[in-house]
């Protein structure tokens, strides 16, 4: 019997996701803003034949200096604009799929129709756009804003945001251009199509200048674990990122986006759920946990008191070794983020030092230390659990982080027929298996077609 296979992205920030990844000796310091070294990550995942590589982003500085001196002991504060950075990565690559976030808050539809559009064009058919709706106040401020939109705004905004998004890449059909020299046409006119959008958040004429994507239209992903994000996903996505650390809690998340497909019409298998996976892999279990162990040592702890700030507010006055307190939802920005780190601490009885060594660890992201062996029995175990159909790489470190994963656990996979030997196509939506999404104007004119006929 044929194995499932599963799909692998790369996630890239600040050159490690753990929290005193600059301090490694091994670490460049600087790399968050040289493109050589998320040049040569992407190419090494590409090499190793992952399905992307995603770059998070934040429209600011998302910190305050709370706890005071925390601030200037962190590396969140400069990297380099994703879409930006895609574009240039996009020349020196050619299967790889490009993801980067962007604010539905912060931004206009055009603007993101057009930008995504045009990176799928030099890519030839790589781009995806992770939806979010930016959450914190620091991002608010830098867009003539006091406070952040209010929580229900700014799903509401964005499922409209998404529709006209859509709309928009829907401007052209595929076979639009006629590009007819000796004869004077340049487009089918009939092959055009105007949105004339009007909605509560958004009035958006069109069409789109920039033509059909290679792809049908760039890959949306998705990560928000709200009733609103969740719909969004089912309504418009191929893909969602999952922030789970324990099997039930995945296990319930899985099925709760896919058992919304059917009502949407929909297959199940038209939506892939990326789970984010902290590996810190050895070659044996003692010398990934000597790992483990150095990272957990660099963690500075005024910078793990900033780390449970947005969730909990100011620890300062407590005892790094008291218990984790209840977070009040109402004064928080991730209320999701919140309720799962508070019942991380209380399942495992953890201190405030011991919940900021964890977060430091990407520990939102199911962590596992361990050999290939022990990495890849847990990413096989919980995809035959209906937990995920695949696994955004988050590591801890890079480029070790990316290095030792392909070194060691990639070969794993493939000896047990989890992961492919190569690309199956040139564009990501190949690659992902994912069907190319019908134009809204060929959903309109078959269903106008099949009326006639009846």
């Amino acid at each position: 019997m044929t194995k499932r296979k599963m799909k692998l992205g790369l996630s890239i920030r600040y050159m490690g996701y753990h929290a005193g990844s600059w301090r490694h000796p091994d670490v460049p310091s600087d790399g968050s803003s040289l493109f050589k070294s998320f040049l040569d990550v992407t190419q090494t995942a590409e090499k190793a034949k992952f399905d992307m590589v995603f770059l998070a982003d934040g429209i600011g500085v998302r910190l305050d200096d709370k706890p005071k001196g925390s601030m200037c002991r962190s590396r969140h504060n400069v990297e380099l604009e994703p879409l930006t950075l895609l574009s240039a990565l996009a020349t020196h690559t050619s299967n790889i799929g490009l993801v980067a976030t962007a604010s539905t808050t912060y931004n206009e539809p055009f603007h993101i129709a057009r930008k995504y559009g045009s990176l799928d064009q030099i890519s030839g058919g790589r781009a995806a756009w992770n939806v979010v709706t930016s959450w914190s106040d620091q991002e608010a401020w830098n867009f003539s804003m006091a406070n952040q939109l209010a929580y229900e705004t700014r799903y509401e905004r964005a499922h409209e945001f998404v529709d006209v998004v859509t709309g928009l890449w829907d401007s052209w059909d595929e076979d639009a251009f006629i590009l007819d020299k000796e004869g004077g046409i340049f487009y089918d006119e009939q092959k055009m199509h105007v949105l004339n959008h009007v909605g509560k958040h958004f009035s958006v004429r069109g069409p789109l200048n920039v033509r059909r994507s290679p792809q049908g239209r760039p890959i949306l992903v998705q990560a928000g674990v709200s009733e609103q994000g969740q719909q969004i996903a089912a309504d418009y996505c191929d893909m969602v990122f999952m922030a789970k650390n324990d099997l039930k809690s995945a296990q319930d998340y899985y099925a709760s986006v896919k058992d919304r497909l059917e009502g949407v019409g929909r297959k199940r298998s038209d939506l892939l759920m990326m789970m984010g996976l902290t590996p810190i892999v050895g070659r044996t279990r003692e010398e990934a946990q000597e790992k483990f162990e150095q990272l957990e040592s660099l963690i500075d702890p005024l910078v793990g008191l900033s780390l449970l700030y947005r969730s909990f507010g100011d620890l300062s006055h407590l005892s790094l070794d008291a218990p984790v307190p209840k977070p009040d939802l109402d004064k928080v920005g991730l209320k999701s983020s919140a309720m799962m780190y508070y019942e991380l601490a209380q399942k495992q009885n953890l201190t405030i030092r011991q919940l900021y060594k964890k977060l430091g660890m990407a520990q939102e992201h199911k962590t596992v230390v361990g050999t290939a062996k022990d990495i890849a029995d847990e990413m096989e175990a919980w995809m035959e659990a209906g937990a995920a159909d695949g696994y955004n790489i988050t590591p801890v470190m890079l480029p070790h982080g990316i290095d030792d994963f392909v070194e060691l656990v990639v070969p794993e996979l493939r000896r047990r027929g989890r992961f492919r030997e190569d690309y199956e196509g040139t564009t990501f939506r190949e690659n992902l298996g994912l069907p190319v999404p019908a134009s809204r104007h060929d959903r309109a004119g078959k269903s106008a077609g099949a009326l006639l006929a009846s």
